[in-house]
């Protein structure tokens, strides 16, 4: 049976520099089991931490505190959880199509992003304004490093909307990104 392999870009590299990626089948177990994952709450015990990174977080536009990332493979999606204090925040990036949701703690849900931001003279990625914050650089470093001669040249600030899938329907660069925000 064919295989596809897919890129799960974690928010860094891990050590050596090395991707993760994913081999995916087409058998309908596989399918169904994917789906599975990705209907779950939270992941399951055996998830894979990809990575984790000590860093600077904020939430809801506060100052910056100490804060640890970690990148979990859970199959068919990566999460991103930010542990700030007595707080987690967690980010679902799914690969095919590419969506992005936030966990809602007080739905027990996923929620699809409105919007995510990637400020790089900050290394700072945001969801949904300033609602969660964090100081990536090694995030921040391999976009600009795989994306060396694209759009991305010259570029401070990237935004994307997300639509109701959490599916990116509009981006914008720089000085253009007022025009999203309107």
């Amino acid at each position: 049976m064919p295989q596809r392999w897919i890129s799960l870009r974690p928010c860094g590299r891990p050590a050596g520099g090395s991707r993760h990626r994913l081999a995916v089948g087409g058998a309908g177990i596989l399918a169904g089991l994917t789906a599975a994952a990705l209907l779950a709450p939270q992941p399951a015990p055996a998830a894979q931490v990809l990575y984790t990174l000590s860093t600077q977080c904020s939430l809801q536009g506060a100052a910056p505190v100490p804060c640890k990332v970690e990148a979990v493979d859970v199959g068919g999606a990566t999460l991103y959880r930010h542990l700030i204090g007595n707080v987690t925040e967690t980010v679902r990036i799914t690969a095919e199509p590419v969506t992005m949701a936030i966990w809602a703690n007080d739905t027990k849900k996923w929620r699809p992003l409105r919007g995510a931001s990637a400020r790089f003279s900050t290394n700072t990625v945001c969801f949904n304004g300033k609602d969660l914050c964090v100081v990536n650089p090694n995030y921040l470093n391999s976009v600009r490093e795989d994306r060396a001669n694209t759009r991305l040249q010259g570029r401070d600030l990237v935004m994307v909307h997300f639509g109701q899938d959490g599916r990116v329907d509009a981006s914008c660069y720089d000085d253009a990104c007022a025009l999203l925000l309107k």
